[in-house]
Formats: structure tokens, sequence, C-alpha cells
């Protein structure tokens, strides 16, 4: 089985989809400009790439220059407005645009893509975002023929992907006018967290989980479907993945961890979490677990560590959580916990565990 490192964004970076794209609206998604003729048309093509990136849980939004209150009442009238997460109608640029829709979304420029009809707004964005991959609104037919586009597999998670990021829309709101403390917040989300080992109709969404988390990656490998699937029947490992619900819905199979389990000692070889729940203080959960179970099975626990560019809350988290570094091979970092502090569960959720 092999394992593959994004040093310097190496390996895994051929396999990275879009997760979002980004639209301009004036001659791209309508032909016409807006405040020049009130009788703009949707374009054909449209709503059926829309509808189709969307079923394979890329996301949609907006970067254009407009009437902002304009613009939103035509979307609902062509009725597409709920396509598109933190729209950015206004009179700024593009590339400021880009940005924002990445901070929001919580995702790297590098998976988003860009569609725009001007050549000098494409070139605008490029030239601020090298890694935004830019489209013509020409391109509108082969849009999603396009292979970044088009994710290995579509799970349910990814078929819910636009309903989960609306009810974090709902959620945020609801925390920037919450009067308390932020953990009586969490407490009143109602979470509850599920660990357990993955099961064969998991897989799709670990393979998936690898390839699209980057910065809560501990390690940077990503596997695939066949490799996860021998881990899963390994009896030499635990492949364990963990979901999160609270009373709004579901946040869908959001981590995956992969142990090496020994006689002597075992080794997390992959720990991950999706970034869409870095707020809700869960980051630590599935590796608590792990700790408390090798500390009962009376092992030595080590745990691999990748730098990257992006994953140094990972590497806090490993060190909050107890681990300090043992040794260095190659690029890899072993981290070891001497179980001198075991980490408790948060008060503010209930962790169920299966076997």
């Amino acid at each position: 089985m092999s394992e593959q490192t994004t040093a310097g964004e190496g390996a895994a970076e051929s396999r990275k989809t879009v997760k979002c794209v980004v639209w301009d609206l004036d001659n791209t998604v309508w032909d016409g400009v807006l405040l020049e003729d009130g009788e703009v048309t949707l374009r054909p093509a449209v709503v059926e790439v829309l509808r189709t990136l969307d079923e394979r849980g890329i996301l949609h939004s907006i970067a254009s220059r407009n009437d902002p209150e304009l613009a939103m009442e035509r979307l609902q009238r062509f009725g597409i407005a709920d396509y598109f997460l933190h729209p950015q109608i206004h009179w700024g640029s593009k590339s400021g645009s880009v940005a924002a829709i990445a901070t929001a979304l919580n995702i790297g420029l590098d998976t988003i893509a860009f569609v725009d009809d001007q050549p000098f707004e494409r070139e605008e964005v490029a030239f601020s975002h090298p890694p935004v991959r830019c489209f013509d609104a020409t391109e509108l037919d082969r849009l999603a023929d396009h292979p970044e586009l088009q994710p290995r597999f579509i799970t349910d998670d990814s078929r819910q992907r636009r309903a989960m990021y609306m009810a974090d829309v709902v959620r945020k709101q609801l925390e920037d006018t919450h009067q308390g403390s932020p953990n009586e917040f969490l407490a009143s989300l109602q979470m509850n967290f599920v660990i357990g080992p993955a099961l064969d109709e998991d897989l799709a969404r670990a393979e998936e989980l690898t390839v699209r988390t980057n910065q809560l990656n501990a390690t940077g490998y990503t596997y695939s479907y066949e490799e996860l699937r021998e881990f899963q029947h390994s009896p030499g490992h635990d492949l364990l993945i963990a979901s999160l619900e609270d009373k709004y819905g579901t946040y869908g199979k959001i981590g995956l961890a992969l142990v090496e389990r020994g006689e002597q000692a075992w080794t997390i070889k992959l720990l991950l979490m999706s970034c869409r729940v870095m707020s809700r203080g869960v980051g630590s959960v599935l590796l608590n677990s792990i700790i408390r179970r090798a500390k009962a099975a009376g092992v030595r626990l080590f745990a691999e560590f990748v730098e990257t560019s992006r994953n140094r809350t990972m590497n806090v988290t490993y060190r909050f959580a107890g681990f300090r570094a043992a040794e260095q091979r190659g690029g890899v970092t072993l981290l070891e916990n001497d179980f001198s502090v075991v980490p408790n569960f948060p008060d503010y959720m209930r962790i169920t565990i299966r076997d």
C-alpha cells in the first residue's frame, strides 16, 4: 500500500478537484449587462451546469461588479439564487471577491475555479491568485467535462454539501448574536459526535476526505479507495471515521484516522478533520478517543506528522494532546504520547463510540 505526501503540495495536487466555482454574472450567467438592459436572459446551459456540479458536491458563488439588490432579485427571478453561497456582488475587484469567498468557505484558493467572459477579469484574478483556475464563459457548455470538476466518487455528503454549508450560515448568524460564552453556544447546538470503524459505504467519503482536506490533515497523505479498503480489512490497522450532527442537521462524515496497531506500540498514520468543523471544538475528539484506547491497551502511542504549508493547526492539536517529538525520519516527525495527561472529551457534546 502506497502513501503519497504533499511535500511542497506534491503528489496530491494532481488529484485535487475544484470545491467551488465562482461565477461572474453579466454575459456569463446571463446574456446582457443588467444595469444597461433590464431584460437580461439566463444563458441556456447555466442551470444544467449549476445542477450537475451541485450534485457532485461542488459549491457555487458569485464575483460580480453589479448592484447587489438588483442582481439578487434577478437571480431569484431565474430560480437559481439558492445555488450561490456567500455571493460577492459589489464594485470592488474580482480578485478581492474570490479571496473573500475562499475565506468564507474556509477552502484554499487552489480549489476554486473562476468563470468570466472578460479576459481582463480572468487575468486580474489569475495574477492575484495563481492557483485559481480561470475559465472563459464561452466554455460553459464544456465546463462540467473538465477533469478537475469530476470527483472520483459522488457520496451522500457530496449531494448534501450545499445544504450543509447553508446550515453553517444559520449557525454562524446565531453564534454572532449569542449572548453568553462560546461553550454555552456550543452546548446549545446539542452536538453528537460519532466515531466508529469505517464501513464499506464509508470508503468513498474516506477517500474524498483525504483528497479534499489540506488544513487539518496531519500528514498530507492521500489514500485511494482501494488502499483504504485494504486497511479496512487489515487485522493490523484501525480505519476510523467520525461524523457530527446537531439540532440544525448533519455535518456529514467529517473525520478520519488510520492507526497501525503493533503488539507493543500503535502509530497514528493519518489523522484529519474537515475544515468546516474547525469552529466547533471537535478537532481533538477523534484523537482523544485513540489516546484513551491506546492507554487502555497498554501500548506506546506514536503519531506521524508531516508539515505542509497549511496544516500547522494539526501540529498544535497534537501538542495540546500531549504528543512530543520522538525522532525524525526524513520529512516525517514521529511524535509520542506518554499518557501523562489524558485529555477529557468536551462537555458540550455527546460522544458515541461504535465498536
